[in-house]
């Protein structure tokens, strides 16, 4: 039987992902022989400018699919967040494995929460998502781009160049760095990024080998979840510009997803939640992101995809 190679990017909590689906296959088919396959993307070697100005977060995944497409691989371990609500022809999502606490969270060396944080303080983040939303409720915070890894965003905070940062929750507990987290924002006051903390796996959509292989690793609740929020993702068709956040949780029979749509100086918010069965996850996000759209999201979309005047998107 040849062996499984799943293709990763080389940063650490890439590679602990990796290592971590390894674990789990080798647990669960003891004979297959496993091979971790390390790569360098687009989004990695790119750090001198926002993701936004350069394609986005599927530049984080776009040599993998490639390694996917000519089969130097067979599965790729992504977060979820980093995966464009549209899959490239031929490839398919075979599994999503248990969500980890997919708030974002607030860390600092001196300041128990964002709350806390005085007027003018600088807080790091190269997320748009997270900029309008903190932007929409601490209008007087500076907001500093931060990009690079986790340990090297950390890094910046320890020297002092900003007063706090703001991360995913599920990277830093995966890193065993969970007392780094000073406050767990609410997703009241910060809804994630569709697909955070959601560890999936991407195949070819004809490998069925690798799909019945990585097919016992897949959670149920984080399948359902998934299917809400990528559905109004895609729904809604957002660009590298957009700041769009999407959560969905289950309640007994139903699901509850919540969606967002805001200027990226946090001036227009667009919130709105929606409940339905589980069994209908995807209508659901599709519908959410209609019902937003009719109450001015598109507007707010159209201003925020057109090229600003005299440049470049």
């Amino acid at each position: 039987m040849p062996p499984l190679r799943i293709a990763t990017r080389q940063s650490k909590l890439a590679l602990w992902q990796a290592d971590h689906v390894a674990a789990l296959l080798r647990a669960a088919h003891p004979a297959l022989q496993i091979e971790i396959v390390k790569m360098t993307t687009q989004g990695d070697r790119i750090l001198d400018r926002p993701l936004a100005d350069i394609g986005g977060k599927g530049l984080f995944i776009k040599e993998l699919e490639i390694a996917l497409s000519e089969q130097r691989a067979d599965i790729a371990v992504h977060s979820m967040k980093d995966v464009p609500s549209e899959l490239p022809d031929g490839m398919a999502l075979a599994a999503m494995l248990t969500r980890v606490d997919a708030r974002d969270a607030f860390v600092s060396l001196r300041h128990a929460s964002l709350e806390a944080l005085p007027a003018g303080a600088r807080v790091g983040t190269s997320s748009l998502r997270r900029q309008c939303q903190l932007r929409a409720r601490r209008a007087d915070l500076q907001i500093t781009p931060l990009r690079g890894n986790v340990d090297t965003r950390l890094r910046k905070l320890d020297q002092g160049e900003m007063d706090a940062i703001i991360l995913a929750s599920a990277g830093l507990i995966r890193l065993g760095l969970k007392e780094r987290i000073a406050q767990y924002i609410p997703v009241e006051n910060s809804l994630p990024a569709v697909g955070q903390g959601i560890i999936g796996i991407e195949c070819r959509a004809d490998d069925a080998r690798s799909t019945e292989l990585v097919r016992v690793l897949n959670d149920a609740t984080a399948q359902i979840c998934i299917a809400a929020e990528r559905a109004f993702a895609r729904r809604l068709e957002g660009s590298c510009q957009s700041p769009i956040a999407g959560y969905a949780e289950l309640s007994g029979a139903n699901v509850r997803l919540q969606g967002l749509i805001a200027s990226i100086d946090g001036t227009q918010v667009f919130r709105d939640s929606i409940v339905g069965s589980q069994s209908d996850a995807t209508n659901l996000g599709r519908a959410l992101a209609e019902r937003m759209l009719f109450a001015g999201a598109d507007k707010l979309l159209q201003e925020l995809r057109a090229p600003p005047v005299g440049g470049k998107v």
